[in-house]
């Protein structure tokens, strides 16, 4: 039986791919969660052996979302949902970890596709998606693909994603349970280590890497 994780911020959606996924005998939906945060504390604790993550989700980013997961839970497999089949987007999705990229018009039998082959290890991406994207992926190899945040811890990655979405350290230090003080803490060596020191530089540098790919 293939577990299967849901992370959508629609109610309708996560509904839809729970009765695609239910109505084959080998799959079971065990959880679901509305935003990053969320996922990736529920993924931690179920451990599911696939998540299936929409690329545009609140208070934690879906790419963001795939790396905590992929570094707090290594055995569960992300597969991407997503309307957008850029190549800035496919990069930073598979740099993160996920082995599955599939566009939200053809979630059903490629949706289901990708989950199988997220689960034996397998790489599946969205038959729109053109091989020369694909193979310029792999001719480049992960390691020439820089992770801007490569410096920051994981909790420091979760401060700035909440930082530049306009969140206060209030209300930061409520969604991830910590004490505004330790909030202020993380967001000073954050800063310091992307060589930063306001936040219209950071929204900035957010933007210019990626990290805000909501259009």
């Amino acid at each position: 039986m293939i577990t299967v994780f849901l992370a959508d911020d629609h109610t309708m959606m996560r509904d839809g791919l729970r009765h695609i996924l239910e109505a084959e005998a080998d799959m079971k939906v065990v959880g679901e969660a509305a935003d990053g945060l969320a996922a990736l504390e529920e993924v931690t604790r179920l451990r599911p052996d696939v998540v299936i993550m929409d690329i545009r989700m609140p208070e934690l980013g879906g790419i963001e979302a795939t790396w905590q997961i992929r570094t707090a839970c290594p055995s569960a497999q992300v597969v991407i949902l997503s309307m957008h089949a850029s190549a800035q987007y496919i990069y930073r999705a598979l740099q993160a970890g996920a082995l599955g990229y599939v566009l939200k018009e053809s979630a059903g039998s490629e949706l289901i596709k990708a989950v199988r082959a997220a689960h034996r290890g397998e790489r599946h991406l969205s038959r729109k998606i053109s091989n020369e994207l694909i193979e310029e992926y792999l001719r480049r190899g992960n390691k020439e693909v820089d992770d801007p945040l490569a410096p920051l811890s994981a909790r420091e990655r979760q401060v700035l994603q909440l930082v530049v979405r306009g969140n206060t350290n209030a209300k930061i230090a409520e969604l991830l349970h910590l004490s505004p003080k330790s909030v202020a803490t993380y967001r000073s060596r954050m800063m310091m280590k992307l060589g930063i020191s306001d936040l219209p530089s950071l929204v900035k540098f957010a933007m210019q890497h990626g990290l805000l790919l909501d259009p």
